[in-house]
């Protein structure tokens, strides 16, 4: 469910300092410009910070209380719109003269792109950027703050862990030789309706050969679109649909814990990952506070927050939950994360993604 969330976050702020805050305990973090120390009186001063986000509010919990324990007096205004009704938001925003936004934080990486591309994100050169791979920024405006495999999630009682696709071959296979009993049952994102949906299956178009037969395959076996991995969920939980692909595996690898039905594969040939990625927008209201932010979650601490909640760190050194290098060991060593670059512009033409949208419907017509 979307909804819009503005408060400061208080509860727990001890525990999450006692967890989290030990690097920035003493004060400046080492390696941190001595000028640091006037970012954090200005923001301080500014006393809130905006966010505009695709992240709920429960996954994002554990750093917004991390970071309201280090800076008890910023008050936290969490605004959860959605990958589309972010961008949507900050670009009607700006048109307006009217920006609400200070922070910029969504898992639609190329819609990120087209906003910092299109002038609506300011620079800002983090102090924390030189702990990220180089794929994890683009020109001081973008910075990924989540590494999230791409996977697949399946109902173990209708298919057999032996029976699960293990390869992008293997699936398409699978879709056409069952497509009679599948008929109906399996399922993955509506890339019309979901920014997520659109990323992952744009990817594959770019990084695979495959997509169009996979999406055929989807087609002929009557396969079902949905706007949400979440709503996914709960209809292979159910046993409505077999199973789904192309589904934010982040949140699968959670789930199989409470659902002892569901089971979670990655392809052991190719497994995509995706950023939720974070930027200041052009014009922000609080721009120190935005700043102060994006430091804190790309920072060990930050990102140990993120990945104690189920957000794997960009980082290798951190040591709660999964990061970039214990995510890849998890799912068999293949992962391929999508770079912030341009060329995730490449579907964002216009004319490149309608016809993306007509070749996608195309395929589950079966034509």
């Amino acid at each position: 469910m979307r909804m819009t969330i503005m408060r400061a976050l208080a509860a727990g702020l001890l525990t999450a300092a006692a967890s989290f805050g030990s690097a920035w305990a003493g004060g400046i973090p080492a390696g941190y410009p001595s000028s640091y120390a006037d970012l954090v009186k200005a923001a301080k001063a500014e006393g809130a910070v905006s966010i505009y986000t695709s992240t709920d509010s429960a996954q994002a919990k554990a750093l917004l209380e991390a970071f309201s324990a280090k800076y008890p007096g910023i008050k936290i205004e969490y605004n959860d719109l959605g990958t589309n009704g972010t961008y949507n938001r900050v670009i009607s925003e700006a048109a307006a003269g009217q920006v609400g936004a200070d922070v910029v934080w969504s898992s639609a990486m190329d819609l990120q792109m087209a906003l910092a591309t299109d002038n609506y994100i300011d620079l800002y050169v983090s102090p924390e950027a030189k702990a990220l791979p180089a794929w994890a920024s683009y020109k001081d405006m973008l910075y990924a703050a989540t590494v999230e495999p791409i996977g697949m999630i399946y109902n173990t009682k209708a298919l057999p862990e032996a029976s699960v696709p293990k390869t992008r071959a293997d699936l398409i296979k699978f879709l056409n030789d069952n497509r009679d009993t599948l008929r109906g049952k399996v399922a993955t994102f509506d890339p019309e309706k979901s920014g997520s949906g659109f990323l992952h299956h744009t990817n594959d178009a770019r990084a695979t050969s495959t997509f169009w037969d996979l999406a055929k395959a989807f087609g002929a076996a009557g396969g079902r679109t949905y706007s949400s991995s979440g709503s996914m969920k709960e209809t292979v939980v159910s046993g409505e649909n077999v199973l789904a692909f192309n589904i934010i595996g982040s949140y699968a690898l959670d789930w199989v814990k409470q659902s002892p039905n569901l089971g979670v594969a990655f392809g052991t040939d190719y497994t995509p990952a995706f950023s939720r990625v974070l930027a200041i927008t052009k014009g922000a209201p609080h721009p120190n506070a935005a700043k102060l932010f994006i430091d804190f979650a790309l920072s060990r601490d930050g990102q140990n927050a993120l990945a104690s909640n189920g957000l794997p760190s960009v980082r290798t050194d951190t040591d709660k939950g999964f990061n970039l290098a214990t995510l890849n060991e998890r799912v068999g060593g293949n992962l391929k994360p999508i770079a912030l670059d341009e060329d995730l512009l490449e579907y964002m033409k216009p004319q490149v993604r309608v016809e993306f949208f007509k070749k996608w419907k195309a395929s589950l017509a079966g034509s």
